[in-house]
């Protein structure tokens, strides 16, 4: 028997899961009002503690998002061994020797940009769920693939057997007439592709992928505040 999984968190943990309950209502009456749709939110609980996914856990969420290995599965044990179970998403760059450490506790794998990672993937998490992140802004030092790419990789992970839901982007910061564009290009391309998902939309420019079509955000700063460490406690892009 898991000698954890009845254990009450500390009172730094309720008054926290209180807190992140408030913001995810405001987040939640947000998404009503300008989606008017179900939108499945990421809560990015990056560079954070462990206690803090505990935290938003028992305020009701259920899907985390991690950019990191190491944190992700370091997080993923302590909440399962507090006998609570979520959905992990990994968010950020994937290097291919992580692949077999994330597979046994992972639930999507977000950032899925070429033929090498796809064939990992495919022998780690038989049946996967993927999503094809597109480079949106052209900028070569980006992750993600180009918009030419992207068909090919989808036909190459879906005959390796994973499941390709969807296609993931980041937009240009600072421009949100220009993120409005680059959003509606992977919305049109996910459409025309037939693939449900467009993960797209963070906590600097949540509005604009939700008018675009977002089914996906990832959260970061809008649930938890400013990330621990950060300068001046300056805002966080997720």
């Amino acid at each position: 028997m898991n000698e954890l999984a009845n254990v009450s968190p500390p009172p730094d943990v309720r008054v926290l899961s209180e807190q992140i309950a408030e913001r995810s209502a405001l987040v939640r009456e947000r998404l009503d009002r300008t989606a008017g749709r179900e939108v499945r939110v990421v809560a990015v609980s990056k560079s954070h503690p462990p206690s803090t996914a505990w935290a938003a856990a028992l305020a009701g969420h259920r899907e985390f998002g991690e950019n990191y290995a190491q944190e992700l599965v370091g997080k993923a044990g302590f909440l399962a061994e507090r006998g609570i179970e979520v959905r992990w998403h990994m968010i950020g760059p994937v290097q291919s020797n992580k692949v077999k450490v994330l597979a046994p506790v992972l639930g999507w794998w977000h950032t899925i940009d070429r033929s090498k990672l796809v064939r990992t993937i495919a022998r780690w998490s038989p049946e996967g769920t993927v999503m094809i992140q597109r480079n949106l802004s052209g900028d070569p030092n980006k992750a993600g693939c180009t918009a030419d790419e992207v068909e090919p990789l989808v036909a190459e992970a879906t005959e390796a057997g994973l499941d390709v839901v969807g296609l993931m982007g980041v937009a240009t910061e600072g421009s949100p007439q220009l993120a409005a564009a680059e959003f509606a290009s992977l919305v049109a391309q996910a459409d025309a592709l037939a693939l449900r998902e467009r993960c797209i939309g963070m906590s600097g420019d949540l509005d604009v992928a939700l008018a675009a079509g977002a089914t996906t955000v990832r959260l970061g700063s809008m649930l938890f505040g400013s990330r621990p460490g950060s300068a001046n406690g300056g805002p966080s892009r997720a």
